[in-house]
C-alpha cells in the first residue's frame, strides 16, 4: 500500500498518469473513425511524418539557442502531422494515387527525413528512441497542459460531431446526398488523427501510437456491434491499459509505450478467444449485427412509428 501511495503522490507520476489517462481516453475515439473508414494504418504514416516535424523543431530550437533545444519539437510535430494528414486526404480525394501508396510514401519519407534532420541538429540515438517509442519520464508540466488542451479539442470534435463523422466514415455517398460537408468532415478526421499522434508520442511513441488508436477499437468490435458502444468500450480499454502499463513501469524498468501496446494486444487475444463463448450466452439484441451503427430495427406494430438512434 505504501508503494501505491508513493506512486500516486509522486509529482512525476501524477503528470505521467494524467497524460496517460488523457491519451488512452482520446486516441481510441479517433481510431474508431479510422477503422470505420478502413484507414487503420493512417496513424503510422502520420507518426512517421511527425518525426520529421520533431526534427525540424529540434533544428530550429538549436539554431535559435533555445534551452532545452527540443522545446519546439512538439509544435513542429503538430505542424508536420497536420500538413501530412491534409496532404494524404487531398491525394486520396483526388485519386491521383492509391491510398496505400500514399501511406507508403509518408512512411518512408517521414522516417528518413526525421532521422536525417535529427542527425543534423546534433541529436543522439537516445533522443531519437525517446520520440519513436515514447519517454514518459520526459513529461513536464508544460507537456501536461498541451496534452490537456489537445485532448480536450480531440474529444470535443470527435464526440460533438459524432453523428456527422459517423455518416461520412460509414457511407460517404449517403453523406453527400444528405447535404453534409463531406470535404470538411474528412479533413476534420485527418486533422484529429494528426493531433492524436502528436499528443500520444510522449506516452507510447510515434511508432506505436497507431496501435493505441486501433487495438482498443478492435477489442470493442469484438464486444459490441454498435458504433457508439464500440467507441465507449475502446476508450475505456485505452484508459485501463495506459494507466496499468504506466503503473507497472513505476516498479519495473521497462518501456511504458511498448508495455501499453503489449497489454492491449494481450487483452485483444483474451477477448478474441472468449468471444465465441460470450456470443453464445448473450441474447441477440441487434437483429442486424452486421450493420455497425445504432439504428434500431424493430418489427412494425400498429400505431408505432419507426425510430432511429443516431450514432
Amino acid at each position: 500500500m505504501s508503494g501505491l501511495w508513493g506512486m500516486v503522490t509522486d509529482p512525476f507520476m501524477q503528470r505521467a498518469l494524467l497524460a496517460a489517462l488523457l491519451v488512452g481516453l482520446s486516441a481510441p475515439v479517433v481510431g474508431t473513425y479510422l477503422v470505420q473508414r478502413r484507414l487503420a494504418l493512417l496513424g503510422d504514416g502520420i507518426g512517421h511524418v511527425a518525426l520529421t516535424g520533431v526534427a525540424l523543431g529540434w533544428l530550429v530550437g538549436a539554431a535559435m539557442g533555445l534551452v532545452p533545444d527540443d522545446v519546439l519539437a512538439v509544435p513542429g510535430a503538430v505542424v508536420a502531422a497536420v500538413a501530412g494528414s491534409v496532404l494524404i486526404e487531398v491525394v486520396r480525394r483526388r485519386g491521383r494515387t492509391s491510398g496505400d501508396l500514399a501511406l507508403a510514401i509518408l512512411f518512408y519519407g517521414g522516417i528518413a527525413g526525421g532521422v536525417l534532420l535529427i542527425g543534423l541538429a546534433g541529436g543522439s540515438s537516445g533522443s531519437l528512441m525517446a520520440y519513436l517509442f515514447g519517454s514518459i519520464s520526459t513529461v513536464t508540466t508544460a507537456d501536461v497542459w498541451v496534452t490537456v488542451v489537445l485532448c480536450g479539442l480531440i474529444l470535443a470534435i470527435g464526440l460533438g460531431l459524432r453523428g456527422a463523422l459517423f455518416s461520412v466514415s460509414h457511407d460517404e455517398e449517403f453523406a453527400i446526398s444528405s447535404g453534409l460537408p463531406v470535404w470538411a468532415l474528412n479533413m476534420a478526421v485527418a486533422v484529429l488523427a494528426a493531433l492524436t499522434v502528436t499528443v500520444a508520442m510522449r506516452v507510447v511513441g510515434l511508432l506505436l501510437v497507431s496501435a493505441l488508436m486501433i487495438v482498443p477499437v478492435a477489442i470493442g468490435q469484438l464486444l459490441t456491434h454498435s458504433f457508439r458502444r464500440t467507441m465507449l468500450a475502446a476508450s475505456t480499454i485505452g484508459v485501463v491499459v495506459c494507466v496499468t502499463g504506466l503503473s507497472i513501469t513505476y516498479w519495473h524498468n521497462v518501456s511504458p509505450g511498448a508495455l501499453i501496446v503489449v497489454l492491449a494486444i494481450g487483452v485483444y487475444a483474451v477477448v478474441a478467444a472468449l468471444q465465441p463463448l460470450l456470443s453464445r450466452r448473450r441474447p441477440p439484441a441487434d437483429p442486424h449485427p452486421d450493420i455497425p451503427d445504432d439504428v434500431a430495427v424493430t418489427a412494425p406494430r400498429a400505431g408505432d412509428r419507426e425510430e432511429e438512434c443516431t450514432p
